[in-house]
């Protein structure tokens, strides 16, 4: 499908399923936007995506989507340089092995792989909603699966585990979506969210010890490739099948069942709430 003249805006899309996803949308003919922590990566992705889509409608904005500075700077930036949003894919997302807050007192995993979602999306609602018909699309994973939030402990300050907090995180995208794609019925704005599968990419790379050495090896055994793991960020950001769907979680570009938990709307309005109050709206 053809994708001449779209917005797209691509978080963390430097590395991994991130770039390749803004790589082969741009390559349909849309305009990119990357956005990502480190300037002068960004320039030097920006450049090769220009090549490999054969135009230059690709551009970069620096933001670190871990404050909540620099995601609210994000979102004026961009509403600087477009006047529709036609698709967002939320991307961005860490895993982190020791409990650290950001400047704003708020956990990493939590504050990057949720808070980043729910900032960025919200800042640009009017963006999308100016679109003849937009797509937000949130990468999540199965990881979500098993996991539940403690709305005591949300941040994990007591009795921190990096694969607790980051599949705490994954829930938090999943309860992010259903409750955005409810308050967007009657707009021409769908939301969903997906599982890329386990990549072989740089997740992970920033921990170390037996934590690094555990996802090298789960890695080198059975991760797929970065270009599989991006189908269906691309599927859900391009293919006209998905155009009306709307609140659904995706695993290989179909709809799939997510855990039994994630459909708690009193836990997804909690959490709403919560971010609200973290996120100072």
């Amino acid at each position: 499908m053809s994708m001449k003249g779209l917005e797209i805006v691509v978080t963390g899309a430097t590395d991994g399923i991130g770039k390749v996803t803004a790589r082969e949308l741009a390559k349909k003919g849309a305009n990119v936007t990357v956005v990502s922590r480190n300037a002068e990566k960004g320039e030097r992705v920006v450049k090769e995506l220009r090549a490999a889509a054969g135009h230059n409608g690709v551009q970069f904005v620096q933001a670190d989507l871990m404050t909540l500075k620099g995601m609210r700077g994000a979102a004026e930036a961009l509403k600087g340089r477009l006047k529709r949003l036609d698709v967002l894919v939320n991307n961005a997302g860490a895993i982190f092995q020791k409990y650290e807050t950001t400047s704003d007192g708020i956990e990493k995993t939590f504050a990057l792989n949720h808070l980043g979602y729910f900032v960025l999306t919200l800042g640009l609602l009017d963006l999308l909603k100016a679109a003849e018909r937009a797509r937000i699309v949130n990468v999540a994973s199965q990881a979500h699966v098993g996991a539940k939030l403690d709305f005591a402990n949300l941040q994990n300050a007591t009795s921190y585990s990096a694969w607790r907090a980051y599949s705490q995180s994954k829930l938090a995208n999943v309860y992010f979506t259903y409750a955005l794609a409810q308050r967007l019925k009657g707009t021409r704005v769908t939301a969903n969210c997906l599982h890329p599968g386990f990549v072989a990419s740089r997740f992970g790379d920033e921990t170390s010890g037996i934590f690094r050495v555990l996802f090298g090896i789960v890695k080198s055994i059975g991760a797929i490739s970065e270009e599989d793991g991006a189908k269906t960020s691309i599927f859900l950001a391009s293919a006209p099948d998905v155009a009306d769907q709307s609140g659904l979680y995706f695993d290989k570009c179909k709809a799939v069942r997510s855990s039994k938990v994630s459909y708690d709307e009193a836990a997804a309005r909690e959490l709403w709430l919560a971010s609200e109050k973290l996120a100072g709206l």
